[in-house]
């Protein structure tokens, strides 16, 4: 049996994809984490072949997780498993080491599919970012991959009106390390405050 892990923090999807990948015949669903921090600890562990990973969970993220898996010396094959069709965290996600990328509507026959053709050496994507895929390398085209996740995500909750110190505790992570991000995301849409940021990410 071919082991799986599934990092998704809505517990009905994660039960409901166990199921799927338990009654295949061909898998068999090592361990479930509802967070990153879980994932990271125990899947070196477990040693799955394949990880259906998340983007947006409570704490580390779910691309952060894969750039750390990796960088540990994981040699799982990832699949990411979300609802984000944005360009830059496509190409985020792509560039830190996921071989794959599904959109949660894709349905329990479709995943199972896609799990198949990763483990037998394919990349599986959902139609719409086999898509944007492609057309990222015609002549004239650009991605906005401009902005890492963690930096899109506290860019959202600047433009929200919440304080680093807010921010620091929804996403887990200091007041110093938000600093940071802030620093970087000002460097790279060449603004000096926090309106310039949010009109230019927001396309004001």
């Amino acid at each position: 049996m071919i082991k799986v892990c599934i990092v998704e923090d809505i517990h009905e999807i994660r039960d409901g994809f166990k199921s799927v990948l338990d009654l295949s015949g061909e898998f068999k669903c090592c361990g479930t984490f509802g967070n990153a921090e879980d994932a990271i600890d125990k899947i070196p562990e477990l040693n799955p072949e394949i990880v259906i990973m998340d983007i947006n969970l409570p704490g580390i993220n779910g691309i952060e997780a894969i750039k750390y898996l990796i960088k540990n010396n994981c040699n799982q094959l990832f699949l990411i498993f979300t609802v984000y069709d944005d360009d830059t965290i496509i190409f985020d996600a792509l560039q830190a080491g996921a071989s794959g990328y599904l959109l949660k509507k894709t349905t329990p026959a479709q995943f199972l599919e896609a799990v198949k053709e990763m483990y037998d050496g394919g990349s599986p994507m959902s139609p719409i970012i086999a898509r944007k895929v492609i057309n990222s390398f015609k002549p004239g085209q650009k991605t906005n991959a401009i902005l890492s996740v963690r930096e899109s995500e506290i860019l959202t909750l600047l433009a929200k009106g919440l304080l680093y110190k807010e921010i620091s505790e929804q996403l887990f992570i200091s007041t110093g390390t938000v600093k940071q991000h802030i620093h970087k995301i000002y460097e790279k849409l060449h603004v000096q405050n926090r309106t310039e940021a949010i009109n230019k990410f927001l396309n004001k």
